[in-house]
């Protein structure tokens, strides 16, 4: 209960200061709904992703508007990312609500900081090229570490929230950058629930392993 009214304070929070700041209804639907998505996700309710994609709809034409085309074409890997993770959670569950946690191995490390260098790199310079963008290599960043965060958050995987995190710090700075003071409110918000997420997934990750461990004992004493 503790944590619904924390919840509902902090829609409330964001609705005041969306207000406040003037900020457009299209801005208050897609902040309100990137809450809910990410509060659901760090409970690992599978009412995250039906969430996530009606807020990643608005989050595009908001972005659209800021000329963040980065973060604009980000919102379209996040809709296939997001259908993808609602399918993905729902598959091997053991029994539970979704599918337990795992972690990340050291060759997808490298994997993905290969894939970070390259398209953040690439990215940018087509934003800078091609298009009107106020800050395309740091938006191109911003966007690659979300796209990867968002992979590893789908695929179920522990180290998506320390992504997370980084996306959550370099976002504050360039949405006030940007002035879109309501969108940085959340990204705080964000960067708290990202920082819980954390702890409670590795939490519930490290008992898992302690069940499977222990049964793997009992096994073996058995024989």
């Amino acid at each position: 209960m503790k944590n619904v009214w924390t919840l509902l304070a902090a829609l409330s929070l964001t609705v005041a200061i969306a207000v406040y700041t003037s900020s457009s209804t299209l801005e208050i639907v897609a902040t309100t709904t990137g809450l809910l998505s990410v509060w659901f996700t760090a409970r690992q309710n599978i009412w995250a992703w039906p969430i996530g994609i009606v807020n990643v709809i608005c989050f595009f034409f908001t972005f659209e508007e800021a000329k963040l085309y980065a973060d604009m074409t980000l919102q379209l890997f996040f809709l296939v990312l997001s259908v993808y993770g609602w399918i993905y959670w729902l598959t091997k569950r053991e029994g539970a609500q979704v599918r337990p946690t795992r972690r990340i191995t050291r060759r997808l490390v490298w994997t993905l900081a290969l894939i970070l260098v390259a398209a953040t790199w690439a990215w940018g310079f087509i934003l800078h090229t091609y298009t009107d963008a106020s800050i395309p290599y740091a938006d191109a960043l911003i966007a690659t570490l979300s796209v990867i965060a968002q992979f590893l958050l789908s695929s179920k995987i522990l180290e998506n929230w320390l992504i997370w995190i980084a996306v959550d710090i370099l976002s504050i700075g360039m949405y006030m950058y940007k002035e879109l003071y309501t969108v940085a409110f959340l990204y705080v918000i964000f960067l708290l629930i990202a920082t819980a997420g954390f702890i409670s997934w590795k939490r519930e990750l490290r008992q898992s392993e302690q069940r499977r461990d222990a049964r793997w004992n009992n096994n073996a004493q058995q024989v």
